[in-house]
């Protein structure tokens, strides 16, 4: 037996006979005058007094000429109480047919009832819109959370926690705009397709623009974009927009993601450094209260200042192994075979480095941690250090052994730039299809002169993901990207 065909042939039939009784079941507009949260928090004050709201009916007991009914509206859920005697037979008879999910307007006094719930004594029902499939039951703690993926929509309505994480992602952007805006960082927008996919070594996803018969890719990176504007004579300028890399999906990726990224003129990546964990300590206390939180059960420590890592002091500390004595490519690969790390066969000291680092260190790095000293071949972008020049003026926040930043003094030298690039080339010759791209327009505008610049990128979903204990991305992320499914979900498969 197909139980979803008789439930939508049920409530099939109760919307014809609404409408046979001359109820429009999809109404235009309703003027509510207050919200459910504000009607608990404040009951003292509106007791007895007149009120308008509106929500989804989440649940309903039928008491024979009583009805009770909890409505349920995006700040929270509240009681409803019907009379058969006040509304009158006709009415009465209708809204016992209302559903578990269907929108309704009430009109009516606050007061708390013998069993001390504060409600809503109904004087006036509307149906503001016919739910014609049934809510879950047991939507919320699901074993196969990709249903909840799939259908967002309906996890929204399931589990108040959900929204509250979505509520706490948009004030996280919200602080991040103030903050940056009270440093007198102007907000901009650059384009998503673009000719040539540049500043990070991704996979980008490529589209064709059939007027102009040319490929473009969506972006994956802000960064060359902003600064050029720096080389227009913006000094600060920052964005928080969609990026997106043809790349696999874990709890920590997913195909496209937020990220904000921001240059500052006559900046290094020291002062940098120092402005980002200034920003992430603000929104931290504004967000939680304090800067001490927990993150899948590990305490984490917010207050500045942050700790200083070199790479090399953080490999020698967790493998042991100290790259200040191995200076050739050779020794490198040699000490890599003995550490069991897989490496190409013509791997580079600076690519074994960084294989070293992932291996051993970032794992271990729990409380917030700036790690700086890369080598310049995992660094296309980024300026030299001017006393060791093997390695670049960057640095990366790492929390809970994740990447949350990566920020480094900007590469203004063309000619330079241009020599990495091509370096970069021949890797994607070799095979290596993450390697930056040559861009020449880019070129070209360091050669009109980009000044002295601090660059950083952070990924708004770890962010987020910090913030609100999520384990997954895409917990932060309202619609992940997920695998089409064959046939549609059946209501029986989410209420598993």
């Amino acid at each position: 037996m197909d139980n979803t065909n008789d439930l939508w042939r049920i409530r099939l039939e109760k919307l014809e006979m609404l409408r046979q009784a001359g109820i429009e079941p999809y109404a235009d507009r309703y003027k509510r005058t207050h919200k459910a949260i504000e009607i608990l928090e404040r009951f003292e004050e509106l007791e007895g007094q007149e009120v308008s709201v509106a929500g989804r009916i989440m649940s309903k007991r039928d008491q024979g000429k009583i009805i009770f009914a909890h409505v349920q509206d995006f700040s929270g859920r509240i009681q409803i109480y019907i009379r058969m005697d006040e509304l009158g037979q006709t009415l009465f008879d209708l809204i016992t047919k209302f559903d578990v999910g269907d929108i309704i307007g009430i009109e009516g006094k606050v007061f708390r009832t013998k069993r001390g719930e504060i409600s809503i004594h109904a004087h006036n029902i509307k149906l503001l819109s016919k739910a014609m499939r049934p809510l879950p039951e047991k939507f919320h703690g699901l074993t196969n959370v990709e249903t909840r993926y799939r259908r967002r929509y309906l996890d929204l309505v399931m589990n108040p926690d959900v929204r509250q994480v979505f509520v706490t992602r948009s004030k996280i952007i919200r602080v991040m705009r103030e903050f940056l805006e009270e440093r007198e960082f102007l907000e901009v927008e650059t384009p998503t397709l673009h000719t040539i996919a540049g500043g990070a070594a991704a996979r980008p996803f490529r589209t064709h623009h059939n007027a102009l018969d040319m490929d473009l890719y969506l972006r994956i990176a802000l960064e060359l974009p902003l600064k050029r504007l720096i080389v227009g004579g913006f000094e600060k300028v920052f964005e928080i927009g969609r990026t997106f890399r043809n790349e696999g999906i874990s709890i920590k990726h997913n195909p496209e993601f937020t990220m904000m990224e921001l240059y500052q003129a006559y900046a290094n990546y020291e002062d940098i450094m120092e402005l980002t964990e200034d920003m992430i300590a603000n929104i931290v206390q504004r967000v939680h209260g304090t800067l001490e939180i927990t993150y899948q059960g590990q305490v984490l420590e917010f207050k500045t200042p942050w700790r200083r890592l070199p790479m090399l002091d953080g490999i020698l500390e967790y493998s042991g192994v100290d790259f200040r004595s191995i200076v050739t490519d050779e020794e490198a690969r040699q000490v890599a075979q003995e550490k069991g790390i897989h490496i190409s066969a013509d791997a580079s000291r600076g690519k074994i480095i960084n294989e070293f680092f992932e291996e051993f260190v970032e794992p271990n790095l729990m409380q917030p941690t700036f790690i700086t000293g890369h080598p310049v071949e995992i660094s296309p972008l980024a300026k030299r250090n001017a006393e060791q020049p093997e390695y670049t003026d960057r640095f990366e926040a790492f929390i809970f052994g994740r990447e949350l930043a990566n920020a480094f003094s900007e590469l203004n030298d063309p000619i330079d730039q241009r020599q990495r690039f091509e370096a970069q080339t021949a890797e994607r010759v070799k095979g290596d299809d993450e390697a930056h791209m040559m861009d020449e327009d880019f070129v070209q505008a360091l050669e009109y002169g980009l000044p002295p610049t601090g660059g950083l990128g952070i990924g708004i979903d770890r962010l987020v993901m910090l913030l609100t204990d999520s384990a997954s991305i895409r917990d932060v992320i309202l619609f992940p990207t997920m695998r089409p499914r064959d046939e549609n979900l059946r209501d029986e498969d989410i209420e598993e």
